[in-house]
Protein backbone atom coordinates (compact mmCIF):
# COMPACT_ATOMS: atom_id res chain seq x y z
CA UNK A 1 0.00 0.00 0.00
CA UNK A 2 1.08 3.57 -0.57
CA UNK A 3 1.68 6.11 2.17
CA UNK A 4 -1.55 7.90 1.22
CA UNK A 5 -3.88 4.95 1.61
CA UNK A 6 -2.20 2.73 4.22
CA UNK A 7 -4.65 3.84 6.91
CA UNK A 8 -7.86 3.70 4.86
CA UNK A 9 -9.88 0.94 6.55
CA UNK A 10 -11.25 -0.44 3.29
CA UNK A 11 -7.74 -0.78 1.88
CA UNK A 12 -6.46 -2.37 5.10
CA UNK A 13 -9.28 -4.92 5.03
CA UNK A 14 -8.50 -5.76 1.39
CA UNK A 15 -4.82 -6.23 2.28
CA UNK A 16 -5.73 -8.50 5.20
CA UNK A 17 -8.02 -10.64 3.04
CA UNK A 18 -5.23 -10.97 0.46
CA UNK A 19 -2.85 -11.94 3.26
CA UNK A 20 -5.20 -14.71 4.41
CA UNK A 21 -5.63 -16.02 0.88
CA UNK A 22 -2.10 -15.79 -0.49
CA UNK A 23 0.26 -15.99 2.47
CA UNK A 24 -1.74 -18.02 4.96
CA UNK A 25 -3.48 -20.32 2.48
CA UNK A 26 -6.74 -19.99 4.41
CA UNK A 27 -9.68 -22.01 3.07
CA UNK A 28 -11.91 -20.09 0.66
CA UNK A 29 -15.05 -20.57 2.78
CA UNK A 30 -13.25 -19.12 5.81
CA UNK A 31 -11.92 -16.17 3.84
CA UNK A 32 -15.39 -15.44 2.47
CA UNK A 33 -16.84 -15.56 5.99
CA UNK A 34 -14.18 -13.21 7.35
CA UNK A 35 -14.74 -10.80 4.45
CA UNK A 36 -18.47 -10.63 5.25
CA UNK A 37 -17.73 -10.06 8.93
CA UNK A 38 -15.26 -7.28 8.14
CA UNK A 39 -17.73 -5.54 5.84
CA UNK A 40 -20.11 -5.46 8.80
CA UNK A 41 -17.29 -4.09 10.96
CA UNK A 42 -16.57 -1.31 8.45
CA UNK A 43 -20.27 -0.39 8.40
CA UNK A 44 -20.27 -0.22 12.21
CA UNK A 45 -17.21 2.04 12.22
CA UNK A 46 -18.64 4.22 9.43
CA UNK A 47 -21.76 4.76 11.55
CA UNK A 48 -19.42 6.11 14.23
CA UNK A 49 -17.63 8.35 11.71
CA UNK A 50 -14.47 6.22 11.66
CA UNK A 51 -12.80 5.54 8.31
CA UNK A 52 -9.11 5.77 9.28
CA UNK A 53 -7.32 2.85 10.91
CA UNK A 54 -5.61 5.16 13.41
CA UNK A 55 -8.98 6.37 14.71
CA UNK A 56 -10.06 2.93 15.90
CA UNK A 57 -10.00 2.57 19.69
CA UNK A 58 -10.77 -0.30 22.01
CA UNK A 59 -14.24 1.13 22.69
CA UNK A 60 -15.09 0.84 18.99
CA UNK A 61 -14.20 -2.86 19.01
CA UNK A 62 -16.15 -3.43 22.25
CA UNK A 63 -19.13 -1.62 20.70
CA UNK A 64 -18.93 -3.81 17.62
CA UNK A 65 -18.86 -6.95 19.79
CA UNK A 66 -22.01 -5.73 21.56
CA UNK A 67 -23.72 -5.00 18.23
CA UNK A 68 -23.05 -8.57 17.10
CA UNK A 69 -24.98 -9.93 20.08
CA UNK A 70 -27.82 -7.40 20.09
CA UNK A 71 -28.08 -6.16 16.50
CA UNK A 72 -27.61 -2.64 15.17
CA UNK A 73 -29.82 -0.68 12.76
CA UNK A 74 -30.90 -3.07 10.01
CA UNK A 75 -28.14 -5.52 10.94
CA UNK A 76 -29.66 -8.40 12.96
CA UNK A 77 -27.93 -10.05 15.94
CA UNK A 78 -25.77 -13.07 15.21
CA UNK A 79 -25.74 -16.48 16.82
CA UNK A 80 -23.01 -16.80 19.48
CA UNK A 81 -20.77 -18.89 17.23
CA UNK A 82 -21.13 -16.43 14.32
CA UNK A 83 -20.49 -13.48 16.63
CA UNK A 84 -17.33 -15.17 17.92
CA UNK A 85 -16.12 -15.72 14.36
CA UNK A 86 -16.81 -12.07 13.44
CA UNK A 87 -14.85 -10.83 16.45
CA UNK A 88 -12.05 -13.24 15.55
CA UNK A 89 -11.94 -11.65 12.09
CA UNK A 90 -11.65 -8.17 13.65
CA UNK A 91 -8.93 -9.29 16.06
CA UNK A 92 -7.03 -10.81 13.16
CA UNK A 93 -7.36 -7.62 11.14
CA UNK A 94 -5.92 -5.41 13.88
CA UNK A 95 -3.20 -7.91 14.77
CA UNK A 96 -2.18 -7.93 11.09
CA UNK A 97 -2.20 -4.11 10.87
CA UNK A 98 -0.12 -3.79 14.04
CA UNK A 99 2.38 -6.39 12.83
CA UNK A 100 2.75 -4.46 9.56
CA UNK A 101 3.59 -1.32 11.53
CA UNK A 102 0.51 0.63 10.45
CA UNK A 103 -0.63 1.21 14.05
CA UNK A 104 1.30 1.67 17.28
CA UNK A 105 -1.29 -0.20 19.35
CA UNK A 106 -3.66 -3.10 18.73
CA UNK A 107 -7.11 -1.89 19.90
CA UNK A 108 -8.64 -5.37 19.70
CA UNK A 109 -5.93 -7.23 21.60
CA UNK A 110 -7.84 -7.48 24.89
CA UNK A 111 -11.36 -7.78 23.48
CA UNK A 112 -12.51 -11.38 23.63
CA UNK A 113 -15.87 -13.00 22.92
CA UNK A 114 -17.78 -14.61 25.80
CA UNK A 115 -17.15 -18.37 26.09
CA UNK A 116 -19.43 -20.42 23.89
CA UNK A 117 -21.75 -23.04 25.28
CA UNK A 118 -20.45 -26.34 23.96
CA UNK A 119 -23.12 -27.88 21.78
CA UNK A 120 -22.97 -31.60 21.28
CA UNK A 121 -23.13 -32.74 17.66
CA UNK A 122 -26.28 -34.57 16.61
CA UNK A 123 -25.72 -38.17 15.59
CA UNK A 124 -28.33 -40.57 14.24
CA UNK A 125 -28.78 -44.08 15.65
CA UNK A 126 -27.23 -46.74 13.43
CA UNK A 127 -30.68 -48.04 12.42
CA UNK A 128 -31.70 -44.58 11.19
CA UNK A 129 -28.46 -44.20 9.22
CA UNK A 130 -28.98 -47.55 7.51
CA UNK A 131 -32.56 -46.63 6.64
CA UNK A 132 -31.36 -43.31 5.20
CA UNK A 133 -28.62 -44.97 3.14
CA UNK A 134 -31.12 -47.41 1.64
CA UNK A 135 -33.58 -44.69 0.61
CA UNK A 136 -32.36 -44.14 -2.99
CA UNK A 137 -33.64 -47.42 -4.47
CA UNK A 138 -33.88 -46.88 -8.23
CA UNK A 139 -31.45 -47.83 -10.99
CA UNK A 140 -31.58 -44.46 -12.73
CA UNK A 141 -28.50 -42.21 -12.79
CA UNK A 142 -29.71 -39.90 -10.04
CA UNK A 143 -30.56 -42.72 -7.62
CA UNK A 144 -27.21 -44.43 -8.22
CA UNK A 145 -25.40 -41.12 -7.65
CA UNK A 146 -27.35 -40.28 -4.50
CA UNK A 147 -26.77 -43.74 -3.00
CA UNK A 148 -23.03 -43.50 -3.70
CA UNK A 149 -22.85 -40.00 -2.21
CA UNK A 150 -24.67 -40.93 1.00
CA UNK A 151 -22.65 -44.13 1.44
CA UNK A 152 -19.40 -42.22 0.93
CA UNK A 153 -20.34 -39.49 3.43
CA UNK A 154 -21.07 -42.02 6.16
CA UNK A 155 -18.22 -44.39 5.27
CA UNK A 156 -15.50 -41.71 5.34
CA UNK A 157 -16.87 -38.97 7.63
CA UNK A 158 -16.24 -36.48 4.83
CA UNK A 159 -17.64 -32.99 4.96
CA UNK A 160 -20.14 -32.38 2.16
CA UNK A 161 -17.71 -29.90 0.56
CA UNK A 162 -14.98 -32.58 0.63
CA UNK A 163 -17.25 -35.13 -1.05
CA UNK A 164 -18.34 -32.74 -3.79
CA UNK A 165 -14.69 -31.73 -4.26
CA UNK A 166 -13.65 -35.31 -5.01
CA UNK A 167 -12.23 -36.06 -8.45
CA UNK A 168 -12.22 -39.50 -10.02
CA UNK A 169 -8.43 -39.71 -9.56
CA UNK A 170 -8.88 -39.22 -5.80
CA UNK A 171 -10.61 -42.60 -5.51
CA UNK A 172 -8.39 -45.69 -5.31
CA UNK A 173 -10.80 -48.58 -5.63
CA UNK A 174 -8.01 -51.17 -5.42
CA UNK A 175 -6.70 -49.82 -2.11
CA UNK A 176 -10.22 -48.87 -0.93
CA UNK A 177 -9.23 -45.30 -0.08
CA UNK A 178 -10.07 -41.74 -1.06
CA UNK A 179 -8.02 -38.56 -0.80
CA UNK A 180 -10.03 -35.74 0.80
CA UNK A 181 -9.10 -32.05 0.58
CA UNK A 182 -9.88 -30.64 4.01
CA UNK A 183 -9.82 -27.23 5.64
CA UNK A 184 -6.70 -25.13 5.27
CA UNK A 185 -5.54 -27.12 2.25
CA UNK A 186 -4.84 -30.22 4.38
CA UNK A 187 -5.23 -33.52 2.54
CA UNK A 188 -5.91 -36.84 4.21
CA UNK A 189 -6.17 -40.44 3.06
CA UNK A 190 -9.31 -42.17 4.37
CA UNK A 191 -10.37 -45.81 4.00
CA UNK A 192 -13.72 -46.59 2.38
CA UNK A 193 -16.01 -49.41 3.46
CA UNK A 194 -17.10 -52.14 1.06
CA UNK A 195 -20.78 -51.04 0.79
CA UNK A 196 -19.65 -47.53 -0.13
CA UNK A 197 -17.19 -48.88 -2.71
CA UNK A 198 -19.88 -51.07 -4.25
CA UNK A 199 -22.23 -48.07 -4.47
CA UNK A 200 -19.42 -45.97 -6.00
CA UNK A 201 -18.63 -48.69 -8.54
CA UNK A 202 -22.28 -48.94 -9.56
CA UNK A 203 -22.48 -45.17 -10.00
CA UNK A 204 -19.12 -44.72 -11.77
CA UNK A 205 -19.76 -47.56 -14.23
CA UNK A 206 -23.50 -47.36 -14.84
CA UNK A 207 -24.43 -43.72 -14.30
CA UNK A 208 -21.57 -41.24 -14.36
CA UNK A 209 -20.63 -41.70 -18.06
CA UNK A 210 -24.13 -40.67 -19.16
CA UNK A 211 -24.09 -37.65 -16.86
CA UNK A 212 -20.56 -36.68 -17.96
CA UNK A 213 -21.63 -36.74 -21.62
CA UNK A 214 -23.92 -33.77 -20.91
CA UNK A 215 -21.08 -31.63 -19.53
CA UNK A 216 -17.69 -30.29 -20.53
CA UNK A 217 -15.35 -32.94 -19.24
CA UNK A 218 -15.01 -32.25 -15.50
CA UNK A 219 -13.09 -34.79 -13.43
CA UNK A 220 -15.53 -34.55 -10.53
CA UNK A 221 -16.85 -37.80 -9.09
CA UNK A 222 -20.33 -36.50 -8.35
CA UNK A 223 -22.07 -34.78 -11.24
CA UNK A 224 -25.33 -32.88 -11.54
CA UNK A 225 -27.96 -33.40 -14.23
CA UNK A 226 -26.06 -31.04 -16.58
CA UNK A 227 -22.80 -32.95 -16.28
CA UNK A 228 -21.08 -30.39 -14.05
CA UNK A 229 -19.71 -30.85 -10.55
CA UNK A 230 -22.46 -31.36 -7.96
CA UNK A 231 -22.58 -28.34 -5.66
CA UNK A 232 -22.55 -28.42 -1.85
CA UNK A 233 -26.14 -27.19 -1.92
CA UNK A 234 -27.08 -29.98 -4.31
CA UNK A 235 -25.45 -32.61 -2.09
CA UNK A 236 -27.14 -31.18 0.99
CA UNK A 237 -30.48 -31.44 -0.82
CA UNK A 238 -29.77 -35.11 -1.55
CA UNK A 239 -29.25 -35.75 2.17
CA UNK A 240 -32.31 -33.74 3.17
CA UNK A 241 -34.62 -35.54 0.73
CA UNK A 242 -33.27 -38.96 1.75
CA UNK A 243 -33.88 -38.18 5.43
CA UNK A 244 -37.46 -37.11 4.71
CA UNK A 245 -38.16 -40.24 2.66
CA UNK A 246 -36.61 -42.41 5.37
CA UNK A 247 -39.04 -40.93 7.90
CA UNK A 248 -36.30 -39.53 10.14
CA UNK A 249 -37.89 -37.04 12.51
CA UNK A 250 -34.61 -35.82 14.04
CA UNK A 251 -33.40 -32.56 12.43
CA UNK A 252 -30.79 -33.37 9.78
CA UNK A 253 -27.91 -31.02 8.93
CA UNK A 254 -25.15 -31.16 6.31
CA UNK A 255 -22.87 -32.63 9.02
CA UNK A 256 -25.32 -35.30 10.21
CA UNK A 257 -23.57 -38.28 8.61
CA UNK A 258 -20.15 -36.90 9.62
CA UNK A 259 -21.27 -36.64 13.24
CA UNK A 260 -22.79 -40.11 13.07
CA UNK A 261 -19.58 -41.53 11.58
CA UNK A 262 -17.48 -40.16 14.45
CA UNK A 263 -19.90 -41.11 17.21
CA UNK A 264 -20.37 -44.66 15.96
CA UNK A 265 -16.62 -45.19 15.66
CA UNK A 266 -16.05 -44.07 19.26
CA UNK A 267 -18.96 -46.16 20.51
CA UNK A 268 -17.33 -49.10 18.75
CA UNK A 269 -14.08 -48.56 20.66
CA UNK A 270 -12.00 -46.49 18.22
CA UNK A 271 -9.23 -44.37 19.72
CA UNK A 272 -10.06 -40.66 19.71
CA UNK A 273 -6.79 -39.80 17.93
CA UNK A 274 -7.59 -42.20 15.11
CA UNK A 275 -10.98 -40.54 14.74
CA UNK A 276 -9.21 -37.17 14.77
CA UNK A 277 -7.09 -38.23 11.78
CA UNK A 278 -10.11 -39.63 9.93
CA UNK A 279 -12.09 -36.43 10.44
CA UNK A 280 -9.15 -34.18 9.54
CA UNK A 281 -9.29 -32.18 12.77
CA UNK A 282 -6.18 -30.10 13.41
CA UNK A 283 -6.61 -30.52 17.17
CA UNK A 284 -7.79 -33.53 19.15
CA UNK A 285 -9.75 -31.12 21.35
CA UNK A 286 -12.24 -30.67 18.52
CA UNK A 287 -12.70 -34.43 18.25
CA UNK A 288 -13.12 -34.93 21.99
CA UNK A 289 -16.57 -33.34 21.89
CA UNK A 290 -17.74 -36.64 20.39
CA UNK A 291 -16.59 -38.49 23.49
CA UNK A 292 -19.15 -36.45 25.42
CA UNK A 293 -21.84 -37.78 23.10
CA UNK A 294 -20.86 -41.36 23.78
CA UNK A 295 -20.64 -40.77 27.55
CA UNK A 296 -24.16 -39.34 27.48
CA UNK A 297 -25.36 -42.40 25.57
CA UNK A 298 -23.75 -44.73 28.11
CA UNK A 299 -25.31 -42.77 30.94
CA UNK A 300 -28.77 -43.05 29.40
CA UNK A 301 -28.42 -46.77 28.81
CA UNK A 302 -27.15 -47.28 32.35
CA UNK A 303 -30.01 -45.26 33.84
CA UNK A 304 -32.66 -47.21 31.98
CA UNK A 305 -31.23 -50.74 32.28
CA UNK A 306 -29.26 -51.14 35.51
CA UNK A 307 -31.49 -52.41 38.33
CA UNK A 308 -29.94 -50.08 40.90
CA UNK A 309 -29.17 -47.08 38.69
CA UNK A 310 -31.91 -45.01 40.28
CA UNK A 311 -31.58 -46.46 43.76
Amino acid sequence: MTQADDHDLRVVVAAYVDHLTVERGTARNTVDGYARDLRRYLAHLADAGVTDLRQVARDHVVGFAASLRHGEGDRPPLAPSSAARALSAVRGLHRFAHAEGWTEEDPARDVRPPPLTRRLPKALPVADVLRLLNTPTGDDARSLRDRALLELLYSTGARISEATGLDVDDVDRAERTVVLDGKGGRQRLVPVGRPALEALDAYLIRARPALAAKGRGTGAVFLNARGGRLSRQGAWQVLKVAAERAGISTPVSPHTLRHSFATHLLEGGADVRVVQELLGHASVTTTQVYTLVTVNTLREVYATTHPRALG
